[in-house]
């Protein structure tokens, strides 16, 4: 026996406690993966080659092994805590050099970049005005804080029932300020190009059995004779409905061309002039029942400040803004490697390329091998503690055997030097 195999043991022992003692040591690290210690035996090169009867001289650490394997996820009141659940890390640049991380604690700097607690910024696609993903390559992503910009009326949809039972108007012609003049009458909102609102009311004038009249008014806004102003159906100052004997209304009356000329409604307004959209009454009907208003939509909404944002599964970073729209700001990426366990930790929860790992496969969420994204959430360290208190348990007794054969070889030296 010589001292060399209990010195190694002692050597392994040690690595292998530091190597329990950084896993426990990091169990409350978001994102932590637990590594091992790998050992494998010493052999004395020998010129007549390795005979069936030679003796080892040791161990040694062979690698110190990560292990990839899913943390449990726990949910954060932070909407910009992002959780991977699958494969894949996220992509971080600092100032271009990349690395890799799971760990989802982010937050927006003051210029509305995402980063870590380290001012590492995430990556992904952003997108462009429209709300259309760029995905030419990743790119730092950015919060964008400036308004959502308003969206003129461009589409207009009614669907109302209008009462078969009903007489004709007592007054033939039409006039918006007497009731007598129309049967019934609804209202909604349209948007011009500054994203100021404007009332929007339709009136409904029965001319014969299965025959109305509509006309419409912006803002209230009408002549000496109650006409109208500023507002043309269909080119016309009115349209014609037409329902059959089921209550169906005529496909040629609908859709028709609302025409607003803002200008006369109110010349310093400085919205673009005229105001076009599309009426829709296709879903309307004539039956024999009460009058009702039965869906309203309009597709015009005014300038928005972001309130709020989202994540998806599938990494799209959402904005929520103050006019109850929504906007696509960008897409988080991820990466995965061919062999993760070649990675290089580079500390702070983050790894680095190498040779070993392979290169990065850079996609979306949910695509390909890479996992889903979950927001307001954290990937909690996938060390097992109760495991690891045993491990540590079996290092140390391994670390005192091998103290052992060192006093048990000075012993016999000891000895040896007193005959």
């Amino acid at each position: 026996m010589s001292f060399q195999q209990g010195l190694s043991g002692l050597n392994t022992s040690s690595t292998n406690l530091d190597v329990i003692g950084a896993n426990i040591a990091n169990v409350n690290t978001v994102g932590f993966k637990q590594s091992q210690a790998q050992f494998t035996h010493v052999f004395a090169n020998s010129l007549s080659g390795s005979g069936s009867s030679q003796v080892g001289i040791g161990a040694k650490v062979a690698t110190i092994a990560q292990t990839f394997s899913q943390g449990n996820i726990t949910q954060t009141n932070n909407p910009l805590d992002i959780a991977i659940n699958g494969q894949g890390f996220f992509r971080m640049s600092d100032g271009g050099a990349i690395s890799y991380s799971r760990d989802g604690q982010f937050r927006a700097d003051g210029n509305g970049f995402i980063t870590n607690s380290r001012g590492l910024n995430l990556t992904g696609y952003m997108a462009d005005a429209s709300g259309n993903i760029i995905a030419s390559g990743p790119t730092n992503l950015k919060l964008s804080t400036s308004d959502l910009a308003p969206k003129p009326t461009s589409s207009y949809a009614v669907g109302v029932n209008l009462d078969s039972r009903l007489d004709l108007p007592a007054v033939a012609t039409f006039d918006a300020t007497n009731p007598q003049s129309y049967n019934k009458t609804t209202s909604g909102t349209v948007v011009d190009s500054l994203g100021n609102s404007h009332q929007f009311a339709l009136f409904f004038q029965k001319t014969a059995a299965n025959t109305w009249n509509t006309f419409a008014t912006i803002d209230g806004k009408v002549d000496a004779a109650g006409l109208p102003i500023g507002v043309t159906l269909g080119g016309a100052a009115s349209q014609a409905l037409q329902f059959d004997s089921t209550g169906a209304i005529d496909p040629a009356a609908t859709p028709f061309t609302v025409s607003i000329d803002l200008a006369t409604i109110n010349p310093t307004l400085g919205a673009t002039s005229p105001l076009d959209f599309t009426l829709d009454l296709t879903s309307s009907t004539q039956f024999g029942s009460d009058f009702g208003v039965n869906a309203l939509t309009q597709d015009g909404y005014a300038p928005g400040r972001l309130a709020g944002f989202s994540t998806t599964a599938d990494g799209i970073i959402q904005g929520n803004y103050t006019n109850g729209q929504t906007k696509t700001i960008g897409q988080i990426v991820l990466a995965n490697f061919f062999n993760p366990q070649g990675l290089a930790p580079a500390g702070d929860g983050r790894w680095e390329e190498t040779a070993d790992s392979g290169q990065p496969v850079v996609g979306t969420p949910k695509s390909g091998t890479l996992g889903a994204l979950q927001s307001s959430a954290v990937e909690d360290a996938n060390v097992d503690l109760t495991h690891e208190l045993v491990k540590m348990i079996t290092a140390q007794r391994m670390y005192q055997a091998n103290a052992k054969t060192i006093e048990t070889q000075d012993t016999v030296l000891q000895t040896l030097v007193n005959l």
